[in-house]
């Protein structure tokens, strides 16, 4: 009776024991995952940094240390630093702290967060530019050898310019968004890319008067002609898409600064020497201060029309003068007879041709810039 006794208590012990058991197994099992997973993320980052390598961008850090068991891993990488061996001349980048991290079950998604301030210079120099955030992320889907698409996103970003002591502003926006992800072909062979750019309050008082004020941007563009996405850099890939008859396409781009709407599309191509080529329909709400913004009464003064004015000048002192305050006018009426009217956002409007050639842009058959080679 005693043994029969014994066996039931035992019986009725284990089911306590059991789940602290299946705990313990479950536990171990998953660290040994989790460290197996922690290996093949870490190999993941390695063929990232590797395909940088490619593509002449040296990534190194000071310190790394790894963690995030037990349901990611995490890389933090203490003062930071990329070389840019491709670019002429090649540039040296350094930042605070960069935190990478991957999750046990998707290794193949990369998100990056970065600690700034950022300074940019030649190797051996003092810091020429300095760029600042309130926050900066990024993020990468795909493996090394087979990226799908990537993101980066900064909000309150300022860049600014060192030069004799001094600091100028270039760049200040409350959020700059930039977007790329593999639309068409493959990795391997003829990949279409599509790029998204977006902007809120963003100004850049140095680079032309029209983008003294904030404004706001939604810009997509396919790109098309690629014979790979292989690491390479973007210079090379311009050129690439030149010689295969490639195009960019501009499937909307939407700015506005203040009362002033513009949205255009359009296809463009690359001349040899790597400027741009083709022709945009716009729509602007508020052209008439788009002209002023554009400063287009200058090239009543410039050229064979500022020759002519000149002339007008010396056979009657003050009608040259004259011709220049009414240059804004005339303008506006040569593009009123070539535009169309039309409405956007409910607003009266202009539809008007956006041309390039080789570089140079034009309202109309007005000059308003020039766009740098791309390669």
């Amino acid at each position: 009776m005693a043994y029969n006794d014994t066996t039931a208590r035992r019986r009725r012990r284990w089911p306590i024991f059991l789940p602290l058991v299946l705990a313990v197994v479950l536990a171990a099992t998953w660290s040994g995952f989790w460290y197996f997973a922690a290996t093949k993320a870490q190999e993941t980052m390695e063929g990232w940094r590797a395909r940088e390598v490619k593509e002449g961008r040296i990534h190194t850090c000071e310190s790394e240390n790894f963690s995030g068991f037990p349901f990611r891993f995490e890389m933090r990488c203490i003062s930071p630093t990329t070389e840019l061996r491709s670019n002429q001349p090649p540039l040296m980048l350094n930042a605070q702290q960069i935190l990478a991290a991957l999750q046990v079950y998707d290794p193949t998604l990369v998100i990056a967060e970065f600690s700034g301030p950022l300074t940019i210079a030649e190797p051996g120099q003092p810091p020429a530019y300095t760029a600042s955030w309130s926050l900066a992320q990024a993020s990468v889907r795909g493996t090394p050898m087979a990226p799908e698409r990537a993101s980066i996103v900064l909000d309150g970003l300022t860049v600014e310019r060192s030069t004799e002591g001094s600091n100028t502003t270039l760049l200040k926006a409350r959020r700059v968004e930039l977007h790329g992800r593999l639309v068409g072909g493959s990795v391997a062979e003829n990949p279409v890319i599509e790029l998204v750019l977006r902007t809120a309050a963003a100004a850049a008082p140095d680079f032309h008067p029209a983008t003294v004020h904030p404004l706001d941007a939604d810009i997509s563009t396919t790109l098309r002609g690629l014979a790979d996405f292989s690491p390479k850099p973007w210079p090379m890939r311009f050129r690439e898409m030149q010689e295969r008859n490639g195009s960019i396409e501009i499937i909307r781009a939407r700015v506005q600064q203040g009362d002033v709407l513009a949205v255009s599309a359009g296809t463009l191509s690359l001349t040899p020497r790597g400027g741009l080529d083709g022709q945009m329909q716009i729509t602007v709400v508020g052209i008439e201060q788009v002209l002023k913004a554009l400063d287009l009464d200058r090239i009543m003064s410039e050229g064979k029309v500022g020759q002519a004015v000149n002339a007008l000048d010396r056979l009657v002192p003050g009608l040259g003068n004259l011709a220049r305050q009414n240059a804004r006018p005339g303008i506006l009426a040569g593009l009123g007879a070539i535009g169309q009217n039309s409405t956007l956002d409910g607003k009266p409007a202009v539809t008007l041709p956006l041309r390039f050639a080789d570089g140079a842009v034009m309202l109309g058959p007005f000059p308003v810039g020039r766009v740098p080679p791309l390669f």
